[in-house]
């Protein structure tokens, strides 16, 4: 049989031979089914850009990077989650891959002069390159997405230090200001039907590219203040040349069409029958009892309360555990040794637990993820799509909250106080609960008191199903303080992900320069200079997040 199958190769390698000597090579590579790279309209892959980048942003905000940022846990399948057992299985693949579909669109854009769809392009550059440089570190950037061309330098390319990184992507997003500084008429093409964004609204296009410039300018304020406060002052200082996002309704956020998995919410149940992957995700503790403290009305939005509550009762007689309306009654003996927790309401679990599923008396820990004692997250995300499930890349909440951070530090963008309250109200408003801003302003702890701590908090918060914003907020500022649970791979937090072994072993001359320059740390370990707790140039030197 095997004989047989390597005859047949051979005859089809043969033919193969033969025909392409009668035949042009360049017809051959065409693929009758695919975009014609020459000819295409750029929008055809814009599109796929889009959409793309908004699943991966999603993705790292809602799973593992909400475990690492305590804003949920997993009672199964855990380890990554809640303890960050990554192993380098984290990949850059995805992202470059987006910015091989986008650097086409950005090119072909050029070549038929649509200054729109060069603006967009250039703004999704920087969001993609932003987040590569933010989990890794150094990065391949000026030599990447040139393999097309050949030679070693471009199929191994060297990587970029995250200085030169950022500033490329400022650079970028000043170009980019200027691309999409026209009114919507007087462009040469239009990107309304594709955009699942902004519907090919340049203006609001300009106000990501100039939010986005905030962000990083913030990222790189502890390292490089000087750029980082021209820049923000000039961006807040002329507000007619560089528009901003200042209302939620601008919000850089991606719905979800909701017709397949792959363009349906992360972790619905209509496309899992079991529902084990919504099933398994909880509220993390950490979280909760900040929420609960500060009587937050987004909590409800966010977290279904827990189906049956505990009351532990010293007037009960030894042994008793039952149920009674809809209560899980137990005498004192049989919660001894044990962390009960008997809010009536909203119950987290702890970070890092190897021990999750049975957590607060779960009744069975072969019923992996059913524990009805503590907060499952609310009904909403169990949809494939609805008015609150987006992806969410940039928020007017955000904005407010970096210049009320540069307004902390004595720049001129305003007064820290009102852009702390604005943010506070953006945030209400995109969860529905806006109506409840007088009253939770008022509420001690969130009552503005002038502290970067309990202003990196309500980012924190804010950053629900965007948690990735919120660790690099953490890893510069050491806010909110965070604990590592019991059972965590080390006793912090991490910084960075893994660089994977795949790019160890085919890129390894590059990959090992850039692993040398990561700071060693305590917490290092095992892992040695590539580790999730060695520190890149952006906290390299410093005390900060430990």
């Amino acid at each position: 049989m095997k004989t047989t199958n390597i005859l047949i190769a051979c005859l089809v390698v043969s033919c193969c031979c033969i025909s392409s000597c009668s035949k042009d090579l360049t017809k051959w590579n065409e693929d009758p089914n695919g975009v014609n790279q020459g000819t295409a309209n750029p929008n055809l892959v814009l599109s796929t850009v889009l959409t793309e980048t908004g699943k991966a942003f999603v993705n790292l905000g809602y799973q593992d990077i909400a475990g690492v940022m305590q804003h949920t846990q997993k009672d199964g399948w855990s380890t990554t989650h809640n303890n960050y057992e990554w192993g380098g299985s984290q990949s850059w693949a995805e992202y470059y891959d987006i910015l091989r579909n986008n650097e086409y669109v950005y090119q072909r854009s050029v070549a038929l002069q649509y200054e729109l769809q060069q603006g967009m392009a250039l703004v999704m550059k920087c969001m993609v390159f932003g987040l590569i440089t933010d989990l890794w570190g150094d990065a391949p950037y000026t030599a990447a997405l040139k393999g097309i061309e050949g030679g070693a330098e471009h199929v191994f390319p060297a990587y970029d230090d995250q200085e030169t990184i950022y500033k490329g992507i400022l650079a970028d997003l000043e170009t980019a200001n200027t691309l999409l500084s026209k009114g919507k008429n007087e462009y040469n093409s239009t990107a309304d039907i594709i955009d699942v964004y902004y519907k090919g609204e340049p203006s609001k296009w300009r106000k990501l590219a100039n939010s986005l410039a905030l962000r990083y300018y913030m990222r790189i304020s502890d390292k490089l203040p000087d750029i980082a406060k021209a820049g923000i002052e000039k961006i807040v200082g002329n507000a007619a040349q560089y528009p901003i996002i200042s209302s939620f309704t601008e919000d850089a956020a991606m719905p979800f069409a909701g017709n397949s998995n792959g363009d349906s919410w992360p972790a619905n149940v209509t496309y899992d029958a079991d529902a084990s992957n919504y099933r398994r995700l909880k509220m993390c503790a950490t979280l909760v009892k900040v929420m609960r403290a500060l009587h937050d009305p987004r909590l409800g939005v966010w977290a279904n309360k827990i189906q049956i509550p505990l009351v532990v009762d010293p007037n009960l007689p030894a042994g008793t555990d039952k149920i009674e309306n809809g209560k899980r009654y137990l005498s004192p003996d049989k919660v001894a040794g044990l962390e009960v927790n008997t809010d009536p309401e909203y119950v987290g679990i702890p970070p890092g637990l190897n021990g999750a599923a049975v957590y607060n008396m779960g009744p069975d820990p072969s019923q992996a993820a059913r524990n009805p004692h503590v907060s499952w997250l609310n009904d909403i995300y169990k949809e494939a799509k609805g008015p609150l499930l987006k992806a969410r890349l940039l928020s007017a909440a955000e904005v407010h909250f970096i210049l009320a951070e540069a307004a902390l530090k004595g720049w001129a963008v305003g007064d820290a106080k009102t852009h702390y309250e604005a943010a506070i109200q953006a945030s209400l408003n995109t969860w529905g609960v806006g109506g409840t801003y007088d009253a939770y302003i008022a509420v001690p702890g969130v009552a503005f008191n002038g502290t970067l701590e309990q202003l990196i908090q309500q980012k924190w918060i804010a950053s629900w199903t965007a948690a990735t914003e919120s660790w690099f907020d953490f890893r510069r500022t050491g806010f909110p303080k965070l604990k590592a649970g019991p059972d965590a791979m080390r006793k912090v937090l991490p910084v960075r992900f893994y660089y994977m072994l795949e790019e160890r072993n085919l890129n390894r001359t590059n990959t090992e320069a850039a692993m040398n320059k990561l700071e060693v740390t305590t917490y290092s370990e095992a892992d040695g200079k590539n580790s999730p707790w060695s520190k890149p140039w952006l906290v390299k030197g410093t005390a900060k997040p430990w």
